[in-house]
């Protein structure tokens, strides 16, 4: 059995772009094993606080659990979420 991997595009879901997702969550809200963890983005800007709160991310911190239905695929609204 191959290894299930999720990646989500950072450059358009979270880290201060296009969609903040503590206002989408749709991902995690979504997904029946409940995978994914919201949280504040270590992405650092040099210019920027390091704790500013602006920044966050939904990982998938849990892909092992995945069961592959890929709600979280076709509900995310700007498509930021790749299963293979």
């Amino acid at each position: 059995m191959k290894k299930t991997k999720i990646q989500i595009n950072y450059d358009i879901c979270g880290d201060g772009h296009k969609i903040d997702p503590r206002q989408c969550a749709i991902c995690m809200k979504i997904c029946p094993p409940a995978l994914f963890l919201l949280h504040q983005s270590l992405k650092l800007f040099p210019k920027d606080d390091p704790l500013d709160p602006q920044y966050w991310r939904i990982t998938p911190l849990y892909p092992s659990l995945c069961t592959r239905c890929m709600q979280c695929v076709e509900k995310c609204p700007e498509h930021a979420i790749q299963i293979k």
